[in-house]
């Protein structure tokens, strides 16, 4: 069982648009040890594991990640 919550699709449309146009963005994200992060990335992906839907971006050091939709607390074009 997971705790994930499903998020609203308009946002998830703005995700896929910025995949399909290599947009950055300034993501402010909560990982699973509560962290939070502030990053410019490069949306690559969307995909979805056992109920749970992931960004996969990279960072600008190159690092690929996956960032779970629902802990990304605010997203604005970068």
């Amino acid at each position: 069982m997971t705790d994930y919550k499903p998020i609203d699709c308009g946002l998830y449309s703005e995700y896929e648009v910025a995949i399909l146009h290599r947009s950055r963005l300034r993501l402010t994200w909560r990982d699973s040890t509560e962290t939070v992060h502030i990053e410019v990335l490069t949306p690559n992906d969307l995909r979805t594991r056992q109920g749970e839907e992931f960004l996969v971006v990279t960072g600008q050091d190159g690092r690929q990640q996956e960032i779970r939709l629902d802990r990304i607390l605010h997203c604005k074009p970068a």
